[in-house]
């Protein structure tokens, strides 16, 4: 008995205001003042059929039908881009994830990188950008001796880009990342000490292996530019500064570098030096990847009961569904330019994630960040990945694998050696449609979507909140939320029913709880994982710093944490 069966049949409806709201303010579809989704079902519908004409002739309404399906009742949630974009006639991108070219150092390589950040971010795309390759303030610039603005100086363009496109969604809509041995790291950690600068960036630290050995030792570090050590400092001192700055302003993030690319499915083809602006999507200049997430919140057998457990037959369905949805969006999108095209198309990297961990933990009895909570972590994980490379070895069967693949070399990735023995057989005789094939994304507005289900792999951030919605003419709202599990708890019980034990929240977690989960999940995941570690206002500094190591330790590929600060709002409140 699934959780529609406890409560209801779901179907296209909404459970909560809030998931009503989100569906008319991001993903209905109105074209020129004519409402042409008249319901949510007619988005499920417009969004199967534009990604389904992919298909063969003759298969395109199977498909679509599967598709639509799967979205009834909100078990596949596509990305915004996806459910925004797909059957419209709207100039704009179904990926919602992109990182930019390796940027030239010169004035005309910087300039034309943000041309096409600009054209990127126009279409609806997130961004990333390593500033790496800019050189250090203050060197010399030959031909017109006078000293480089340096990589901040860069920033503040596409900062600026930014707002003239995005005015109003806020922080977040990029990602910047600095080598931890750049000569300008020091002023790339403190840039947004005040809150007041560079606003539209997410900041990561790329940490290499070397770096954090030199930490552990308590060595010096160079810092270099054209293979020229410039000038020298204690590893410690810059490792305290960045966990100074990030406990002050839950900045820079850190970024494990060697690991993100020695655990790369596809390391054999690329050096990845940037992510997407959430992080979870680490990807090669011009990368881009379109994303759907599986919501484990609704596929839970008998919730609440002693015999609630994960229906992971339908998981595995659903996985499948989402892996063939996504390699048709490789096919219809439109691109922002055509080095994006021609990377997409060539590596067909897709998304396939989760949402709804911490709400689907609850209802089977298991506290966050548990042995139990692991053990299901580990148990569902190992399903959805080898669904997802089983899904993406059939379609190669069927569609040829994606053209830069080379069996002998990617069945000797790491990334690869936890599939079970059977879908390796299939990659070895089919290949893969696929270069990189799961992820863990951030999943707050489609989970809003959902039905306020648990956002990505993290926990219940409370029972109910305030959530501030920006609606489109620019005005702020508050609106009321409840959780999803606490919804369908009183929905059996009563809304006064205490709720059950396992329903924890961030404020009953400890870092500790956020660490091995992320670490447990990154085991079964191709890419990243956008996850907060949160952390009390009064952690002391010394176990602020242990989180990052242990992240390290643990085989994290990186790590942001919030500490509530003075510097930065939030857009939750309880």
């Amino acid at each position: 008995m699934l959780l529609t069966d406890v409560v209801r049949d779901f179907g296209g409806s909404f459970d909560q205001a809030i998931a009503e709201q989100i569906w008319k303010q991001k993903y209905r579809y109105v074209s020129a003042g004519e409402v042409v989704d008249q319901s949510v079902e007619d988005t499920f519908r417009r969004v199967a059929r534009g990604v389904a004409v992919a298909e063969p002739e003759g298969l395109a309404d199977v498909y679509a039908r599967q598709f639509y399906q799967a979205m009834v009742g909100f078990r596949l949630l596509p990305a915004g881009r996806i459910l925004a974009g797909a059957g419209t006639t709207r100039n704009v991108t179904l990926f919602n994830t992109f990182v930019m070219r390796t940027i030239p150092d010169s004035l005309e390589g910087i300039l034309e990188t943000m041309r096409d950040a600009a054209l990127t971010m126009q279409m609806g795309g997130g961004i990333g950008f390593d500033f790496s390759t800019i050189r250090p303030s203050g060197t010399l610039v030959r031909g017109l001796d006078c000293p480089a603005a340096g990589p901040l100086a860069a920033m503040e363009i596409a900062d600026a880009i930014c707002k003239m496109l995005v005015s109003g969604t806020g922080r977040g809509a990029m990602m910047a990342t600095l080598a931890c041995d750049h000569p300008d790291i020091e002023a790339f950690v403190t840039a947004k000490s005040t809150g007041a600068r560079l606003n539209r960036f997410n900041m990561s630290v790329l940490v290499s292996d070397a770096f954090m050995e030199a930490v552990a030792a308590d060595a010096d570090w160079p810092l270099v530019w054209n293979a020229e050590v410039l000038r020298r400092i204690p590893a410690r001192e810059l490792w305290k500064l960045i966990m100074e700055h990030t406990y002050r302003a839950a900045e820079p993030g850190v970024l494990f570098i060697d690991r993100i690319n020695q655990e790369s499915p596809v390391s054999y083809l690329e050096t990845v030096a940037a992510t997407n602006s959430c992080a979870e999507q680490p990807l090669p200049p011009n990368g881009a990847c379109p994303l759907a997430s599986i919501n484990l919140a609704r596929l839970v057998k008998a919730p609440f009961t002693d015999r609630a457990e994960m229906d992971l037959d339908q998981v595995e369905a659903l996985v499948a569904t989402a892996a063939r949805m996504l390699d048709n969006v490789i096919d219809v999108s439109r691109y922002p330019i055509p080095a994006q095209q021609w990377e997409a198309r060539n590596k067909r990297r897709i998304g396939v994630g989760l949402t709804g961990l911490g709400n689907a933990l609850i209802m089977v009895g298991a506290r966050y960040g548990s042995d139990l909570a692991l053990e299901h972590v580990n148990t569902w994980m190992h399903r959805i990945k080898n669904a997802a490379y089983a899904a993406s070895a059939r379609l190669a069967a069927e569609r040829g694998p994606f053209p830069m693949f080379r069996a002998a070399d990617h069945l000797a990735q790491p990334a690869l050696a936890n599939l079970d023995p059977d879908v390796r057989r299939q990659i070895a005789a089919f290949g893969l449609r696929n270069g990189v094939i799961t992820t863990l994304p951030p999943t707050g507005t489609t989970s809003l979507f959902g039905g306020n289900v648990s956002s990505g792999i993290e926990p219940v951030f409370s029972a109910s909140f305030n959530r501030r919605i920006v609606m489109a003419n620019g005005e702020e709202r508050i609106e009321r939320v409840e959780d999803y599990a606490a919804w369908v708890y009183h929905q059996m019980h009563s809304q006064n029913a205490s709720l059950p034990e396992a329903f924890v929240t961030v404020e009953d977690l400890s870092p500790r709880d956020h660490v091995v989960m992320q670490a447990a999940a990154q085991k079964w995941v191709d890419t990243g994982i956008s996850k907060t570690v949160n952390c009390p206002e009064d952690i002391p500094f010394d176990d602020f710093e242990q989180v990052y190591l242990d992240a390290y330790n643990q085989g994290c590929k990186g790590c942001t944490t919030y500490r509530p600060n003075d510097i930065l709002g939030s857009v939750l409140s309880t």
